[in-house]
């Protein structure tokens, strides 16, 4: 199973804020789509991911307030990119190697979306059931 079939699973398409986008208008775009992370780029080049554990370490280390802040300045740098073609077992092992929860993807060179590590736990387990109920209905065939 490959990152694909996560994308092509997923009904939100990319979100994203600009570079200078102010934390309080992030913090709005992720609580409207429940979401816990954002990209940040600026037209199609990708600059980071913003997280809400990166306002919430920010918020501890500025208690004075981060609202004000730009989503550029408090952005994680995109450290690790995944590609469609990416199996999920390698999609999990960067996410761990890289100590990251969520993954753009491309394709061609073009970001096309974000996998969280849930988006992977989920499918890693949808393929195991899969697996598991494979093997019953074998077995009770013989």
């Amino acid at each position: 199973m490959t990152i694909a079939s996560i994308i092509r699973n997923k009904t939100a398409g990319i979100i994203k804020v600009a570079p200078q986008t102010t934390i309080s208008e992030v913090v709005l775009v992720l609580a409207q789509h429940k979401i816990g992370a954002v990209l940040v780029m600026d037209g199609p080049e990708l600059h980071g991911v913003l997280s809400e554990r990166d306002i919430v370490r920010a918020m501890a280390r500025q208690p004075s307030g981060v609202r004000p802040l730009t989503a550029e300045s408090l952005m994680t740098p995109a450290r690790a990119l995944t590609s469609v073609d990416a199996t999920i077992s390698d999609a999990m092992q960067m996410m761990t190697d890289k100590r990251v929860r969520h993954l753009p993807v491309l394709e061609d060179g073009a970001v096309i979306g974000v996998v969280s590590i849930g988006d992977v736990v989920k499918a890693l387990l949808d393929q195991q059931t899969l697996e598991v109920e494979n093997m019953r209905a074998y077995v009770g065939a013989s």
